[in-house]
C-alpha cells in the first residue's frame, strides 16, 4: 500500500514537472493528431498494425510532428517494450547493450522490443551497420526518427529493411484541436482553470506554430501560467506576448535546401511572383548563400524565360552583380526584384530544348563534317583543299541573309514559342529559313544521319 502511495506521488510530482505538451501526449492512436496519410483507418500503417507486422520504419519530417510520441504508441499497440537511443549521444556500446537486451527477451519469453532511434542520421555507418543482423533477424522493431531525407543520410541497406513514412506539419485545425483538448483536460491540461481563449488568439496560435504542436502548446502555457487574472481571458494580445520567435528550420546542405531551390524556381517558371517571394524570403531567412541564389536566378533566366525576354538575363547577371557590390541585407531588395521580373516575364524554353537536342545529335554519334564553304581558309594550303570555296557574305545580300547550307542537313533545333519577344523572332526566323532552305545542297554523307 505504501509502495502504491509513493508511485502515485512520484507520478504526480512527475506530471507537474513536465511541460504542458508532454503531459497531453496522446495515449492512444485515436487520440493522436494529423498524418492522417498514413495512420488513417485503412491506411498502410494501421494496416501494419492490426495484422501484427509492423516491421522496422523510419519516420522523417520537421520537429513537433509527433515522430517520438507515435514510437511509443507503436510499442504499446504492439506489445512491444519500449526502448530509446538519442544517435547523438550513445554509442556502438549502448547500441550493442539495448541489442543484447532485446535478444534476451525474445529468447527467453518471446517479448518483442521496439526500439527508438532518435536522429538516426546522426549514427555513422560503423552504428548503423551494427543494426542490420538485429533488425533483418526480428530481435528489434527498429523505429528510427529524422529530420533530414533518410534516401540521403541513412545507410541504404538499413533503409531498403525499413518503411519510410514521411511526418507533415500538423495543419491549423489539428493544432486547434490539440488548444481545445488542452483546455478541457483537468488531469493533465488547464480544465481546472477559467480559460477564456478569443478566436483571433486561437487563430494566431494556429497559424504562427507553423505546424509544430509542442510551440503552440508552450505558448498556450505560458500564457496562462504568466497570468494571475482569474478567469483568464485569453487574447490576442497575450497570445502574441507567449510565442517565441521559431528559429527556422532550414539546412543549407540538406533536403530543405533542395526542396526551398526548387518550389523558388518552379513558382518562378509558374509565373507566381508571390510565392516565388515567399521562397526566396524563406531562403534568406534561413542563411542561404546569396551568391547560390543569384546563380540561380541567371541560368533561369536562360532556361525558362529565354528570347521570350531578351532583357531577362542581363538583368539577372546584372542582379547577381549587384549582389556582390552590395552584400546582405540590402541586396534582399535587388534579388526580390530579379525574382519578380523573371516571375512576371513571357516564358519560353525553346533554346533549352533547341541546345539539348543538338548535344543528344552529338552524343548519339550524328557527326557532321563541316561544309567545305564555311571552313577555315587563313592558312597556308587552305585554298588547295578548296576551304571556303563558294562561302557567301551575308552582309553582301538583300537583308543580310544569303541563301546558303551552313549545317549540310535539314535539321531544325530552335522553335520560337508565340509568347513575348519570340512571337516577333518566330516570324523573322520563318523569312530567314525559306531565303536559306534556297541554298540547302544535296545531303551530306554522315555518321547514323
Amino acid at each position: 500500500m505504501a509502495k502504491s502511495l509513493f508511485e502515485a506521488s512520484e507520478q504526480a510530482n512527475r506530471r507537474t514537472a513536465q511541460p504542458l505538451a508532454a503531459r497531453m501526449r496522446p495515449r492512444n492512436l485515436d487520440e493522436f493528431a494529423g498524418q492522417q496519410h498514413f495512420l488513417a483507418e485503412g491506411k498502410l500503417l494501421r494496416r501494419l498494425l492490426k495484422a501484427d507486422r509492423l516491421g522496422s520504419v523510419i519516420f522523417y519530417g520537421p520537429p513537433g510532428t509527433g515522430k517520438t510520441t507515435l514510437a511509443r504508441l507503436l510499442a504499446s499497440e504492439s506489445r512491444s517494450t519500449f526502448r530509446q537511443l538519442s544517435a547523438v549521444a550513445s554509442g556502438v556500446k549502448d547500441l550493442r547493450e539495448v541489442l543484447d537486451e532485446a535478444r534476451d527477451r525474445l529468447f527467453a519469453s518471446g517479448g518483442k522490443t521496439l526500439l527508438f532511434i532518435d536522429e538516426i542520421h546522426r549514427f555513422n555507418k560503423a552504428q548503423q551497420d551494427a543494426l542490420l543482423p538485429d533488425v533483418e533477424e526480428g530481435v528489434v522493431t527498429l523505429v528510427g526518427a529524422t529530420t533530414e531525407n533518410p534516401f540521403f543520410t541513412v545507410n541504404s541497406a538499413l533503409v531498403s529493411r525499413s518503411r519510410v513514412f514521411q511526418f507533415e506539419p500538423l495543419s491549423e485545425d489539428d493544432i486547434k484541436a490539440l488548444i481545445h483538448r488542452a483546455l478541457a483536460d483537468r488531469e493533465r491540461g488547464f480544465g481546472a482553470i477559467d480559460v477564456w481563449l478569443d478566436d483571433d488568439a486561437l487563430e494566431f496560435l494556429a497559424r504562427v506554430s507553423d505546424g509544430d504542436a509542442r510551440r503552440a502548446l508552450g505558448a498556450l502555457e505560458i500564457g496562462v501560467l504568466s497570468s494571475d487574472e482569474r478567469p483568464l481571458r485569453f487574447t490576442r494580445a497575450l497570445a502574441e506576448e507567449s510565442v517565441q520567435r521559431k528559429a527556422v528550420q532550414y539546412d543549407r546542405d540538406g533536403d530543405e535546401h533542395f526542396d526551398a531551390a526548387s518550389a523558388l524556381i518552379k513558382s518562378i517558371r509558374g509565373s507566381d511572383p508571390d510565392a516565388a517571394i515567399y521562397w526566396l524570403a524563406r531562403m534568406l531567412e534561413g542563411g542561404e548563400d546569396v551568391r547560390f541564389l543569384a546563380r540561380r536566378l541567371v541560368i533561369l533566366a536562360s532556361e525558362d524565360v529565354g528570347n521570350a525576354d531578351p532583357h531577362a538575363l542581363p538583368l539577372a547577371v546584372a542582379a547577381m552583380q549587384a549582389c556582390e557590390f552590395v552584400g546582405l541585407p540590402e541586396c534582399q531588395l535587388t534579388l526580390a526584384q530579379a525574382a519578380t521580373y523573371l516571375a512576371c516575364a513571357p516564358k519560353s524554353n525553346a533554346v533549352t530544348v533547341a541546345i539539348g537536342e543538338a548535344r543528344r545529335d552529338v552524343r548519339e554519334g550524328r557527326l557532321l563534317p563541316v561544309p567545305v564553304h564555311l571552313r577555315d581558309k587563313h592558312y597556308a594550303g587552305a585554298a588547295r583543299l578548296g576551304h571556303g570555296e563558294g562561302y557567301e557574305y551575308a552582309h553582301d545580300h538583300a537583308g543580310g541573309i544569303a541563301a546558303q547550307d551552313y549545317l549540310g542537313i535539314d535539321r531544325e533545333y530552335y522553335r520560337p514559342v508565340d509568347r513575348g519577344f519570340e512571337q516577333e523572332l518566330a516570324r523573322r526566323l520563318e523569312t530567314i529559313r525559306a531565303k536559306l532552305r534556297e541554298g540547302k545542297t544535296p545531303p551530306v554523307a554522315a555518321n547514323n544521319i
